[in-house]
């Protein structure tokens, strides 16, 4: 994992933690006194019993109170827990956060990456917690019993002067204040290795002379971490979204992922919903519908015919957006503007936050000419976003030329449509429904 540092910007991209974002990442050791407990608990309001494990209870709190876009939320499971329970039982008491964007990561394989790439670990006792202390890793415990420990042991002394987690706090305000604030602890560094990058030519030695064989002549060399495969957050639970459009051409947006309750924060809201949503009624509740794919793929048809297909689907809906790449989206307004929304070179957020955007400022009245002229920037958190936004013709969206980007007198039209429509939101208008 030290030799693997540098590495570190590529393993979060590996990840889906965009430019902006913290990477929060829960380890559960195999115990019931861990992080996951004993594994016969549901997270709060998901399918089957109930119990009080401390993971499954905490996931949809972090999707309620974390914004999607400033903050990826990844789990690491000691082997023994896939093992005990099975990869199903696994994925079907997680599902739900899953859906809300959570990372399940290997627990074999990319599980350093995953260390070396977080911002903050909340864990409990384990090895893989008392790793990212002594990578420097701001570490808060949502378990720690001391009772199980030999009160000699460097673990013992880490769980006693290590912060826990209060459950009865905010979430979001105790790891912004622990990343802030975080001076990292000597001792788990020292206690890990008392020579940190020799290792492998010291333990090299020490094996050859167990074996009282010649070592061979040649450095000691490490295998490299590969680098995970890449892993997009992909969220189909529906996303309640504030936004506020600033002076300029800039919106400021804000997504939570199925919050249990309605998140606060000022401007207006919108239900963004995921075309592949366990819910469908869902659907009829969304200002925007989107999905993500290929461009061509076939089943789907060319991005404006689906986005046309949708908004007669789904009355209520003002807008659909088709994302197309890391970097870009097709979106159709219920007036009938087809755009295409690219990111700027700065531009490192999932395009259908991009849709978003543009859904608030037709709504807020702007216009549709302002937007192909201007461009837009959008905000997530402390990050700007800047996104081109191009008129086109039908026929592109399906593969044909680009429409000329000035906007034509039918463009104003229909943006006049969107800003007019009787079924645009506004502010105070309704608090969209969650669940998924």
């Amino acid at each position: 994992m030290l030799a693997a540092r540098p590495y570190r910007d590529r393993f979060r991209r590996a990840l889906g933690v965009g430019r902006g974002q913290r990477l929060v990442l829960l380890n559960s050791t195999w115990s019931p006194q861990s992080l996951l407990g004993d594994g016969t608990g549901e997270e709060a309001g998901g399918e089957g019993g109930g119990g009080d494990d401390t993971l499954p209870a905490l996931l949809p709190r972090l999707a309620s109170e974390l914004p999607a876009d400033e903050y990826r939320i990844a789990a690491v499971l000691h082997p023994n827990i896939w093992h005990g329970h099975g990869p199903g039982q696994i994925r079907a008491w997680l599902d739900r956060a899953r859906r809300a964007g959570l990372a399940l990561i290997d627990p074999l394989e990319d599980w350093r990456q995953a260390l070396l790439a977080a911002d903050v670990v909340i864990g409990d006792h384990g090895s893989v917690t008392y790793y990212a202390a002594a990578l420097g890793t701001p570490v808060l415990l949502g378990a720690a019993p001391l009772d199980s420990l030999d009160p000699d042991a460097p673990i013992a002394d880490f769980i006693r002067t290590t912060p826990g987690l209060d459950a009865r706090a905010p979430l979001r305000g105790q790891l912004d204040a622990l990343i802030e604030s975080h001076v990292p602890q000597p001792g788990p560094m020292r206690f890990t290795s008392s020579v940190p990058g020799e290792a492998a030519v010291r333990l090299r030695r020490a094996f050859y002379e167990l074996m009282d064989a010649p070592e061979p002549p040649g450095p000691a060399l490490l295998l490299p971490l590969p680098l995970p495969d890449p892993e997009p957050a992909f969220r189909t639970a529906p996303l309640y979204v504030l936004t506020r459009c600033l002076a300029g051409p800039e919106v400021v947006v804000t997504r939570y992922a199925d919050p249990a309750r309605e998140p606060a924060g000022a401007g207006d809201a919108h239900l963004a919903v995921h075309e592949d949503t366990r819910d469908p009624g869902q659907l009829d509740l969304a200002d925007v519908v989107f999905r993500d794919g290929a461009s061509d793929d076939p089943r789907f048809g060319p991005p404006g015919r689906w986005a046309a297909e949708v908004l007669e689907r789904h009355a209520h809906s003002a807008l659909a957006a088709y994302v197309t790449g890391p970097s870009s989206c097709i979106v159709r307004t219920r007036g009938g503007a087809l755009l295409r929304l690219t990111g700027g070179p700065e531009a490192d957020a999932d395009p259908a936050v991009y849709a978003s955007a543009v859904h608030a400022w037709l709504a807020a009245g702007r216009t549709l000419a302002a937007l192909v002229a201007d461009g837009l920037t959008v905000r997530t958190g402390t990050t700007a976003h800047p996104v081109l936004v191009t008129a086109e013709a039908d026929g592109s969206a399906a593969g044909g030329t680009r429409q000329r980007s000035s906007p034509t007198p039918a463009d104003r039209s229909r943006s006049s449509a969107h800003a007019g429509d009787a079924d645009t939101p506004r502010a105070g208008r309704r608090s969209p429904r969650t669940g998924s």
